[in-house]
Parts: structure tokens; sequence; C-alpha cells
């Protein structure tokens, strides 16, 4: 009992919610390998450390003796998952997909354990289902109950078009369940709709439904939005340790704890140690270190880890950058903020003449490095802005 404790502790860390917890237990009770289900459509050719919240917790899956099934929706891909949208997503096409599908495993593989995992791809069921087969699947579920889908409902009260494919697509991801006999399937709380479709099609087609974990959905460097590459508030598994570095220490500290709680495999007892530390006065920013350090050892090597925190201590400690500085949140409009009005909305010069004639004298710098565009836009992200010696903020442009 008290394994089956510790193992259902360390599985609800950093979740959102399990549906249902009873059903995992009686699961990890069967005492042997579970199923453990995570679909990716490859839509993207590189995976970000959002991606990997996911995949932390497959890994403590795996760590706690269980098999984990990483499907690639070569297939669905080219669906276009309407998860979260407010607008119909274009499908990609099959050359873009397959591009995309070479980089995921190479990725994952970064943080999962190769010997537990079974790499799959749902073309080789879901294009053998023919017309017949989609129409039989689509007849398993009514259009009022695809209603019901928060993201569905609001783009259908607002007018806004919902291509019919839009609804294949749940029924598609739900059937993937039922030809892996999935024990468990994870998602971020987007997918929770998709996840469940998983289990009512299980049940009808007489298997053991499928548990739900849902896990929260990181938020980028802005502390706002979702982390993705279309907002530019990402930090990418395979950007280098330097880049990495810069980008984990730019984090506000309360945003810190949240990836600590998300991305570290710090026990529960050492993270309760490191806050215990912060109260005690040890300042944020050497923990974040920790944090930096930990993230590139397991994407890059400890070397890297090391070169990156002396090559930021090269550039930002020995410009003599402060730890407290004002933190400042400025909102793009159009194309972007123009550095001129950046530098004024944030109270680091009196007007846009100054902050050009600043530039102009080389006094104005942005995370250590001179800027000397006087026209630069700045859209999105987060970064430490310094005019002269004295002035700095840490801005962020959301």
């Amino acid at each position: 009992m008290a394994q089956l404790a510790a193992a259902l502790a360390e599985i609800k860390r950093g979740i959102d919610e399990i549906l249902v917890e009873d059903e995992l237990i009686a699961k990890l009770k069967l005492n042997r390998p579970l199923r453990v289900k995570l679909g990716m459509d490859p839509t993207a050719p590189d995976i970000h450390l959002g991606h990997t919240v996911i995949l932390n917790k497959l890994r403590q899956f795996q760590d706690l003796g269980h098999q984990v099934l990483l499907l690639i929706g070569d297939f669905t891909a080219q669906v276009g998952d309407p998860s979260g949208k407010n607008s119909t997503r274009p499908p990609l096409t099959p050359e873009e997909v397959a591009a995309n599908a070479q980089t995921y495993a190479e990725q994952a593989f970064k943080v999962l354990d190769p010997a537990k995992t079974d790499i799959v791809y749902n073309s080789h069921w879901l294009g053998k289902l023919g017309a017949t087969g989609l129409i039989q699947l689509a007849a398993k579920q009514t259009v009022a109950r695809m209603l019901e889908r928060d993201d569905f409902k609001k783009r259908y009260s607002s007018n806004q078009a919902i291509a019919i494919h839009e609804f294949i697509y749940p029924l598609l991801q739900g059937h993937d369940s039922v030809e892996l006999k999935a024990d468990i399937e994870l998602g971020g709380t987007d997918q929770k709709f998709n996840l469940l479709m998983g289990r009512e099609l299980q049940k009808e087609a007489g298997q053991s439904p499928q548990v739900v974990i849902t896990m929260p959905l990181l938020e980028g460097l802005d502390g706002v939005k979702k982390m993705s590459k279309s907002a530019n508030n990402y930090i990418g598994v395979d950007e280098a340790p330097a880049e990495m570095f810069g980008k984990i220490m730019s984090l506000s500290d309360d945003m810190m704890w949240r990836y600590f709680e998300l991305l570290s495999r710090r026990s529960l007892e050492e993270l309760a140690a490191l806050h215990q530390q912060v109260a005690e006065g040890t300042n944020p920013r050497d923990i974040k270190i920790l944090l930096a350090k930990e993230i590139i050892t397991r994407y890059h090597d400890a070397t890297a880890a090391e070169q990156a925190h002396q090559a930021f201590v090269d550039r930002f400690q020995k410009n003599a950058i402060p730890d407290d500085m004002p933190e400042v949140t400025l909102v793009a409009q159009g194309e972007g903020l123009a550095i001129a009005n950046l530098l004024k909305d944030a109270q680091l010069v009196a007007s846009t003449s100054e902050a050009l004639r600043m530039i102009k004298q080389g006094a104005v710098r942005v995370d250590g490095d001179k800027l000397e565009d006087t026209k630069a836009v700045v859209s999105q992200g987060v970064a430490v802005y310094q005019v002269g010696k004295r002035k700095f903020a840490r801005v962020t442009v959301a």
C-alpha cells in the first residue's frame, strides 16, 4: 500500500485532473505494465519545453515500470486538430507531416526511455478505414454532443464557421485509443474532450476505458500565454545552451516555481527545501540558476550547462545588471512596439527623442547586447533593457 501511495503521489504531481482516480488506482493494482498513450501531431518540426510537460509525466510512468505508446499523428495532422482554436486550423500536406515527424521521436527521446517506448503512427489503421469505416465511426456521435465542446460552442454561438472534418477529429483520436487498447491517455487541458472520446469509444468496443490525465499548459516566457512558437515565448529543446540559459533566467521569480513544478525532476521534498531557502533569504536568482542548469544538462550535457552559466555571468553580472529591477508589461499594437516607444513606456527615458538619441550614442542594451537599430520593433517576448549605466527594466511585450 505504501508503494502504491508513493506511485500515486508521483503521478499526481503537477497534473490538472484525473478521470477517474478510482479507476487509475484499480489499474495500478493490476501489477502489470500499463499502456500509457500520448498522441502528438507533427504540426511543427521542433519540440519546446511546453511539450515536455507531458513527456516528463510519461517518463515518470516509465520509471514506475509502465510502457509508453508515443503516437505520431501522421494521419490526424492532415485533418487538423481544432482544440483551443477559434477558427478552422489548416491541415498539413503529407510532405510537411513526414518532414516534421522525422524529428519528433529523436527529440522526445531526450526525455523518454527508448526501451520503454513504442512509437506508433496512426496512419497505419486510420488510413485503412476508407469511406465506409469513416461513416461508421461518425455514426457513433451526434452533432449535439460535439457542440457541447467549449471551443465548438463558442464558435457556433458567434456564427464562426465549423468545418465537418473538425467534428471527425475527436473521433479519430478516440479510435486511436481503441486500436492501441490504451490503459491511460495523457494530454493538455485543451484536449479533455478528445481524451474523453477515447473512453466512450473503448466502452462501445467492449474495452476497459482508459484513464484520462490532463496536464496544465505551460505558460511561456511572457508568463501569460501558453508556450508556443507562434507567440514567440518558447524555449526549444534543441536551442543553444546559452540561449536556453538566458531565456530561463528572464523568467519572473513566481513563474520560476511553475517551471520547477512542471519541468524539474527534483523530488517534492527537494522543491520544498528550495522554497525554504528563498524564504530564509537566498536570492531567487541563485535558485533559477539551478533550474537552468538542470534543464540544459537534460537536453545537452553538464559541461554545456556550466559553460552557459559562465557565459551568462560574463554577459550580465560583469555589466553590473542588478538583481532587482522594475517589471514592466507592455502590449504591442499591430506589427509591434517601436523601440523608442518601448523605452519611453518603460520609463527608461523621458521621451522618444531621448530614446533615439541614447541608441545613437550606444547607451542602450538589450539583454546585455548593445542596441544600434533605431527602427527596431518588438512584437513579443521578455528582455532586460538598459539605458546608460543605472537604468534597467525587465520588459514583457505581449
